[in-house]
């Protein structure tokens, strides 16, 4: 499986790190690919180490203006000409998604992602890896917009909040 994921490129503590670790070894000890940002910084190498250290596969999808930061020894690494062309290759290249701790990006990239299994433009199933409890607002918002009426769609049909890694790729494999 081509699991896309979301996360930050900043060095972050041992609250976000070791569930990006774990979840890193379940997807290479799986034999599954990481489709992801391609920075060789922050989570988004913690995750590519790990990913590489236990088997699997990277695949990366970068942008021009951060090329310089990609990944050397990535399976395969694309260079997009911009963040939406970046957005659209993640999503192509991925049979699912999984969205980490982040700052403005990942949230961009989370919503898109949402708005646009919203409509049914895809189907693919997105988990939001709720690590240290981070994503917690962001759960208890979306609850609001599905008890207010906002989201056509019940909210467990666009995304399954996640606790570990080891809940997300449960998950993911049972889809």
């Amino acid at each position: 499986m081509n699991i896309c994921v979301f996360c930050s490129a900043a060095d972050l503590d041992d609250r976000y790190t070791a569930p990006a670790r774990e979840f890193a070894e379940l997807i290479g000890k799986g034999g599954h690919t990481l489709v992801w940002g391609g920075s060789d910084i922050g989570l988004m190498k913690v995750m590519a180490d790990g990913v590489q250290e236990h088997g699997g596969r990277l695949v990366g999808i970068s942008v021009e203006f951060l090329a310089a930061k990609a990944r050397e020894n990535a399976d395969e690494m694309v260079i997009a000409k911009d963040l939406a062309e970046r957005k659209a290759q993640l999503l192509a290249r991925a049979d699912a998604v999984v969205i980490m701790v982040g700052g403005t990006g990942t949230l961009d990239e989370a919503t898109e992602i949402l708005e646009l299994k919203k409509h049914g433009l895809h189907i693919k199933p997105v988990v939001l890896l709720n690590a240290a409890g981070f994503y917690d607002g962001l759960k208890q918002q979306f609850q609001r917009m599905e008890e207010e009426g906002f989201l056509p769609r019940p909210l467990s049909e666009l995304v399954f909040f996640a606790e570990n890694g080891a809940e997300a790729m449960t998950y993911l494999e049972s889809v």
